[in-house]
């Protein structure tokens, strides 16, 4: 377990032992950003890449957690960007898409239709209260690791996660909002 002792990110073992324990923690916020498994294991593959790559060397392994989840969720953020300029440009020129990420049935869209509606409404909020939920709720990071990440104070982070919440209710119409 590697606690309190520095981090080379280039080290062999080292790496492996953080691959091992923060990878399922990034692959939860590059999900929660993509909603596409696929996707969100290549940007988690590519921000661990980076990490060796660079060489760094960290304080402790929260530090090193810290950095993979700031630079997966960046990863994420710009390929849903992308993602969203390549949509509106076939618009633009006449063409949608055809993948259906939903399934043809009625009864997948039905089991589907709250983690849907909570999706669309998550993608709506503005950046920094979408950013603070997503790692709040899908990440499961308390509220000083999330302020870590950001390099926020915590009581501004409570305060995005609180709007982003509000937003919620307003957006989907219904009070006491459940992420799931």
């Amino acid at each position: 377990m590697l606690k309190l002792m520095e981090i080379r990110s280039g080290d062999d073992a080292v790496f492996r032992q953080v691959y091992k324990q923060v990878f399922p923690l990034v692959m939860r916020v590059a999900y929660h950003v993509t909603f596409n498994a696929d996707i969100a294991e290549d940007i988690c593959q590519d921000a661990f890449i980076r990490f060796y790559d660079k060489d760094m060397t960290f304080p402790s392994l929260d530090d090193a957690k810290f950095w993979l989840i700031r630079v997966v969720k960046n990863l994420a953020i710009n390929h849903v960007k992308r993602k969203a300029n390549e949509v509106a440009k076939m618009e633009k020129i006449g063409r949608t898409p055809t993948d259906n990420p939903f399934g043809d049935g009625a009864r997948e869209l039905l089991l589907n239709e709250s983690k849907v509606a909570v999706r669309r409404a998550v993608a709506q909020l503005p950046e920094i209260y979408r950013t603070a939920i997503v790692l709040r709720e899908y990440a499961d990071l308390d509220y000083q690791q999330i302020a870590k990440v950001l390099k926020i104070s915590e009581s501004n982070v409570k305060v995005r996660v609180h709007r982003a919440r509000k937003e919620l209710e307003v957006i989907l119409g219904r009070e006491d909002v459940n992420v799931p």
